[in-house]
């Protein structure tokens, strides 16, 4: 059985929530793979909707203008594909 070259065994990770081992004192590459865990899990914008409080009434009113939004863009795409 050949032996590999740059084979590393990875240590068991007991660490809870995002966390990223650094390897030879890359820590330029272990930030790059935190950005995208953080990124992929939607993090920041679960700190940004958590940063200030919203009544309920206010999310309702969101989520219906937003509804508006999606439905006039969608009137406006169906026009400009019925003009070709």
């Amino acid at each position: 059985m050949k032996k590999r070259k740059n084979f590393r065994k990875k240590p068991k990770d007991n660490a809870v929530g995002l966390s990223v081992t650094v390897f030879n004192n890359n820590v330029e590459g272990a930030l790059k793979v935190l950005k995208k865990k953080v990124k992929n899990a939607n993090l920041f914008l679960d700190l940004r909707k958590k940063e200030y409080y919203t009544k309920p009434s206010e999310v309702k009113r969101h989520k219906r203008q937003m509804a508006k939004l999606r439905n006039q863009y969608a009137i406006q795409k169906e026009k400009e594909l019925k003009k070709y």
